[in-house]
C-alpha cells in the first residue's frame, strides 16, 4: 500500500515568515549603471559608450588615468593602498574596461569617505582592481603556489596547444585580453609584466602557431573538442579568428568548438560590432551544416556584472547560429562565495540574459590568491547550498581543477586531511605528459586548502613545514 502525506490544512494560512527559504528568488530587471557619475565620463554619450574603439581607447591603464575618471569620488588612502599592490603583490598589470569598472560600486553615495568604502567593499573592485589590504597578511601565497598552478604550458603538444584530456585541447591564440582579471590562472603568460613577475612570451609568430595547431589536429584524431582561447579570443583581429575557426571546421574529427571570452561581459561591445556578428553568423552558420556544436563561454563572477549590453551581445550571438553561451565563473572570497551570491548571479544570467551557468571553479594556487581561495569544504558546502532553486540543467557544478589531474567536482575527492587541508584526488586518463606513465590512474594528487581556512594545529604544521 502506498502511504498518501496530506499537507496540512492550515499551511497557506501560516506567517510568511515561518515560510521563508534560505534564498528567496524574486525577478530583477537588469541595469546598465549609469556611467556619467564618473566625473570623468560625466559627458560621455550613449553612442561613444556602445562603440567598441571608444571601450579600448578608454581603458583604465594607471592610477594616473583612475584619477582622471574617479575625480574626487575616491580619497588617498585608496590610491595609497592600490599603489602598493601594484608595486608589491600584483600579478596582472591594470587594464581595466569602461564596461567593468562601471559595475564597480553602482550605487555607492558620491561622499569621497562613503564612495571610498563602498568602493573598497565592491565584490567587482575586488577581484579586478586588488590593493594590498585585500591580501591575506599571513599567508599572501600558499607554500605551493605557482605561476603556471595547472602545469599548461608543460602539456603544450605545440607552442600554445595545451593537450591536457585525451579529447579535449586548449588552443591559446594571443597572450592579451581586453581587460585583467587579479586572480588570472594563466598569470604566467598573460598580459604585461609586473614588478613581481617577469611573464613569458609566445616565441612563434600567430600564424606558425596556428599551423602548427591545425596540423597536430589533423594528425591526432583522437581530438574531438577545442577551446579557443589566450588570453582572450576578442583580442584576436576578427579576420584571423574566423580564417583559423574555417580551418578547425575544415579537421572531420572536430565536433566541439568553444570560444573563450571575458569580453562578452568586460567588452560586450567587441561582440556587437557589425563585422564581428557578420563573421560570427558565417562561423555558426558553417559549424551547423557541418555538425559541429559551437558555443561561447564567458568568465562573469558576480551579478553586477551582468547588464543589459552583455545580455544583448549573448542574445546576438544565439541569433546568428552559436549554440550556447556559456558561464565559467571562479569561486572567490569577498566576491560570490555565498550561496545568495552565486543564485543571484546564476538567475540573472539564465532568467535575464540567456547564458546558461556552467562552471564555478576553485581559484587556482597563484602567488598571493589566498585571500580569494576557498576550502574544499566551503566550496561542497556551497554546492550543497545552491541545489534545487535552479532547472537542473542551469545548476553550476563547483569544480576544483586539480594540478596534474583536471577538473573534478568538489565532492569527487578520495581523501581529504581536513588539519592539514590537503585533499587527495585520483585521475582516469593520461595527460600529454603521462603517456608512457604506468602509475598515472593509481596515484594520489593532492591539491592545498588555503592555511587561513585550517584550526589552529593546522597553522602550526604549515609554519613549521614551510620553514623546512
Amino acid at each position: 500500500m502506498t502511504a498518501v502525506v496530506n499537507p496540512p490544512e492550515n499551511l497557506a494560512s501560516q506567517p510568511a515568515s515561518e515560510l521563508e527559504q534560505p534564498y528567496v528568488y524574486r525577478r530583477t530587471e537588469l541595469v546598465e549603471p549609469d556611467w556619467r557619475r564618473f566625473p570623468g565620463w560625466a559627458d560621455v554619450t550613449e553612442a561613444e559608450w556602445r562603440d567598441a574603439q571608444w571601450q579600448r581607447v578608454k581603458c583604465v591603464r594607471n592610477i594616473r588615468q583612475l584619477r582622471a575618471v574617479m575625480g574626487d569620488l575616491l580619497e588617498d588612502r585608496f590610491y595609497a593602498d592600490l599603489e602598493a599592490d601594484q608595486k608589491q603583490m600584483a600579478t596582472m598589470s591594470m587594464l581595466i574596461t569602461p564596461q567593468i569598472l562601471n559595475t564597480m560600486a553602482p550605487n555607492a553615495p558620491t561622499t569621497p569617505k562613503e564612495f571610498t568604502d563602498a568602493f573598497l567593499a565592491d565584490p567587482v573592485r575586488r577581484y579586478m582592481l586588488p590593493v594590498k589590504s585585500d591580501r591575506d597578511p599571513d599567508w599572501p601565497s600558499h607554500p605551493y603556489a605557482q605561476r603556471d598552478s595547472l602545469h599548461e604550458a608543460e602539456m603544450w603538444v605545440v607552442e600554445g596547444l595545451t593537450h591536457r584530456y585525451p579529447t579535449k585541447v586548449l588552443a591559446e591564440l594571443v597572450s592579451t585580453c581586453p581587460q585583467y582579471c587579479g586572480h588570472c590562472t594563466r598569470m604566467d603568460l598573460v598580459g604585461n609584466s609586473t614588478p613581481l613577475i617577469d611573464k613569458h612570451k609566445l616565441q612563434l609568430k600567430p600564424a606558425d602557431r596556428q599551423d602548427q595547431m591545425i596540423d597536430y589536429l589533423r594528425r591526432t584524431p583522437g581530438v574531438r573538442d577545442v577551446v579557443v582561447s589566450g588570453g582572450d579570443v576578442a583580442n584576436v583581429p576578427w579576420h584571423q579568428l574566423e580564417s583559423f575557426l574555417m580551418r578547425l571546421l575544415d579537421v572531420e574529427t572536430v565536433r566541439d568548438i568553444r570560444l573563450a571570452t571575458k569580453a562578452l561581459a568586460g567588452l560586450p561591445q567587441h561582440w556587437l560590432q557589425p563585422k564581428v556578428v557578420e563573421g560570427l553568423e558565417r562561423v555558426a552558420r558553417t559549424a551547423a551544416r557541418r555538425g559541429v556544436n559551437l558555443a561561447i563561454h564567458t568568465h562573469i563572477n558576480h551579478v553586477q556584472s551582468v547588464t543589459p549590453l552583455v545580455a544583448e551581445a549573448a542574445r546576438t550571438a544565439l541569433e546568428v547560429g552559436v549554440r550556447d553561451v556559456r558561464n565559467q565563473g571562479v569561486l572567490m572570497r569577498g566576491v560570490n562565495a555565498t550561496a545568495e551570491a552565486l543564485l543571484d548571479l546564476c538567475f540573472a544570467l539564465q532568467g535575464e540574459a540567456n547564458i546558461l551557468p556552467y562552471y564555478f571553479y576553485m581559484c587556482d594556487m597563484i602567488p598571493n590568491s589566498e585571500h580569494w581561495r576557498l576550502a574544499v569544504w566551503e566550496a561542497q558546502e556551497l554546492q550543497h547550498a545552491i541545489m534545487g532553486y535552479l532547472p537542473g540543467y542551469a545548476t553550476p557544478r563547483i569544480i576544483c581543477d586539480v594540478p596534474y589531474v583536471g577538473k573534478r567536482w568538489v565532492h569527487q575527492l578520495a581523501d581529504y586531511d581536513r588539519k592539514l587541508g590537503i585533499s587527495y584526488w585520483t585521475k582516469n586518463y593520461r595527460t600529454a605528459l603521462e603517456r608512457n606513465d604506468l602509475d598515472a590512474l593509481t596515484r594520489r594528487y593532492e591539491y592545498y586548502d588555503p592555511i587561513s581556512t585550517l584550526p589552529a594545529e593546522g597553522k602550526q604544521w604549515w609554519a613549521e613545514h614551510s620553514a623546512k
